[in-house]
């Protein structure tokens, strides 16, 4: 009989951040995420993470206890929890939301899931001596590619006592093209993406060209977050046709997305006006989107990001994967559902080399710039309990950075600065 779960701690932490530029704002000092650990009347735990956001805290609080009791293989339950959740709108302006499209109660109910469903994947792969991957039907690559994944961004965070990183300021094609070179060394990555829609649209152009120049060979993205009216966002595609491999969310509506393609043939991606099963009809009919870049945490776990891959692949669209900032445990788990996709022919995104702490005993190593797939039983990593301490304690001590609000940090610089309504440029 499969051992159930006894025990389910939550506990939000807050890393540090660099101060990282998009269409809306900047990074603050601090991101708020959320550990999950299960355990089992065997002994067995399991390791998840997600969103740490107050909104996120307050829904794995209310789930968490319904977990007590259940087996720890009954993955389908798990995802079931809190299903009779409406899709009521919680933030409609996805800058304040960290860039992950429209948040609704139902997204928010299947980010909590993903952390459950990996925690008891985790713990029942330890159980069984199983790797995660094995327990969704095997893995079909033993290395997962990710991008560099570039930011303009401003050297220091602009008030006292913010962590520091050594990356530097990044403003300029030179500057992209520096950051990208230190991504190289870091972990040897082979693509590229770049977040835009910070300066107007010609600019970033000029540093996707200077990439081009500097690395012959990798494959080239860039992602405005929908930052782009259809019109520069036509251009752009007609400037940069054959040299990046797609653009990601160029403009903000599915409408012009499809727009965008028809005149130019430009490839596109989305994060943005794809993030639910019931966007992906409207968008793919409308030929809007021809690559989806899933994530494990909106779309509710590992099972979910198989379920959607088969959707893409039935439908004739490409797949890769998402990333917001995250630690090792998302990362590992994020690899495993990788390993196991066949249709996932681009490289996935991952802020990892961004993110300087971690709760993971041992860091994530990326080489050629790919991981290679753990076959240790479970996601393979081991918790720092003493990191996790830590950093639970300074999101004890710093409340004023328990919400993911990119406006709020550039209101730091500019009290009076408003977010874009419309497409920025």
């Amino acid at each position: 009989m499969s051992p159930v779960i006894t025990d389910v701690r939550l506990t939000p932490i807050l890393i540090a951040d660099a101060p990282l530029l998009n269409v809306g704002g900047v990074h603050q000092p601090y991101t708020p995420r959320l550990i999950v650990e299960i355990e089992t009347d065997s002994g067995a735990c399991g390791l998840g993470e997600t969103y740490g956001d107050r909104v996120y805290l307050d829904r794995a609080a209310d789930l968490a206890p319904q977990l007590i009791g259940m087996p720890i293989a009954a993955v389908n339950a798990i995802r079931m929890l809190g299903a009779n959740t409406t899709g009521e709108a919680l933030i409609d302006n996805p800058i304040a939301g960290g860039l992950r499209g429209t948040l609704t109660t139902d997204k928010v109910r299947l980010s909590v899931i993903s952390a459950f469903e990996s925690a008891a994947l985790d713990a029942h792969g330890r159980e069984l001596g199983l790797p995660v991957h094995a327990l969704l039907g095997g893995k079909v690559r033993d290395r997962v590619d990710y991008s560099g994944y570039l930011f303009y961004k401003w050297a220091d965070h602009p008030f006292p006592d913010a962590p520091t990183d050594d990356w530097g300021e990044v403003i300029d094609p030179d500057g992209v093209v520096r950051l990208a070179e230190k991504f190289a060394a870091h972990g040897g990555f082979r693509s590229f993406k770049l977040k835009g829609g910070v300066f107007p649209p010609e600019e970033e152009v000029a540093a996707i060209e200077a990439l081009a120049k500097a690395f012959p060979d990798h494959p080239l993205r860039l992602d405005p977050n929908g930052g782009w009216s259809l019109s520069n966002a036509t251009t752009v595609a007609e400037q940069l046709s054959g040299v990046v491999e797609y653009l990601e969310d160029p403009t903000a509506r599915r409408e012009d997305m499809a727009e965008v393609h028809r005149r130019t043939g430009m490839p596109l991606a989305t994060n943005m006006i794809v993030t639910s099963i019931e966007e992906v009809r409207p968008a793919f009919d409308l030929d809007a989107v021809q690559i989806v870049l899933s994530d494990h945490h909106f779309w509710g776990g590992l099972f979910a990001t198989r379920d959607l891959a088969a959707v893409c692949h039935a439908y004739g669209k490409g797949v890769s994967m998402h990333s917001n900032t995250h630690l090792g445990i998302s990362l590992a788990a994020m690899t495993h559902v990788a390993a196991t996709v066949p249709e996932l022919t681009y490289a996935c995104d991952t802020h990892y080399p961004w993110q300087p702490e971690d709760v993971i005993a041992e860091p994530i190593v990326f080489e050629g710039g790919a991981v290679t797939v753990p076959d240790a039983p479970g996601l393979g990593i081991q918790l720092d309990t003493d990191a996790l301490e830590r950093l639970h304690h300074r999101w004890k001590a710093l409340p004023q950075w328990h919400n993911r609000d990119d406006i709020a940090g550039m209101r730091l610089v500019d009290p009076a600065y408003q977010p874009p309504t419309s497409p920025k440029y």
